[in-house]
């Protein structure tokens, strides 16, 4: 199975570790050094940067492009046998009914929490209970020793009623594994 590496950040803007990634796909949802530096996945034979469907190796890919005030984010699926991933970019509001719908079930959804330029925590939770996920992955919060501008994961995790979550370092999701009720994983940070 194709490997995918989504919206790869350009470590020096970022404020990270630089990126020691291989991918076969990379997809950019839009054009900011947070989410563009494809030259940071090794080896990537197919970049996607716009909406559509697309079938690479067995992986379903489809973008949609939402229309974020004069902005378009891409928001992006990913249909591994039956898991299907979705990585919402950087949302910034409430998608509509139909948008929701367009992303089809969603098994494990990549959420950015911390606002910015993107969700903060109660709209994240709120974008959360529409598409009902059964795996909740919170990116885009504010990380010691960056100069992002972000909120802390501490907000979203009270917003969804958690006290703390221990991070971990991968996520294996099986179509057997994907949990009936939404269960938030942290994974850990590279910084």
């Amino acid at each position: 199975m194709p490997t995918v590496v989504t919206d790869p950040y350009d470590h020096a803007s970022a404020g990270f570790k630089a990126l020691k990634l291989k991918a076969d796909i990379v997809t950019v949802s839009h054009d900011a050094p947070g989410h563009n530096f494809v030259k940071g996945a090794k080896g990537a034979n197919w970049e996607i940067r716009g909406a559509g469907e697309y079938e690479i190796g067995g992986v379903f890919v489809t973008g949609i492009a939402i229309k974020e005030g004069k902005d378009t984010n891409l928001v992006f699926t990913y249909d591994y046998g039956g898991v299907n991933v979705c990585h919402l970019g950087d949302m910034r509001s409430v998608p509509s009914r139909a948008e929701v719908e367009a992303l089809g079930s969603v098994h494990v959804l990549l959420v950015p929490v911390g606002g910015g330029n993107a969700l903060p925590a109660a709209k994240a939770a709120e974008v959360i209970a529409m598409i009902e996920p059964g795996i909740v992955v919170p990116m885009h919060y504010k990380v010691d020793g960056t100069a992002l501008k972000l909120n802390p994961l501490k907000q979203f995790l009270q917003e969804m009623g958690l006290s703390k979550e221990a991070a971990e370092p991968s996520l294996k999701v099986t179509s057997t594994s994907v949990p009936s009720e939404t269960k938030v994983v942290v994974l850990d940070v590279a910084s």
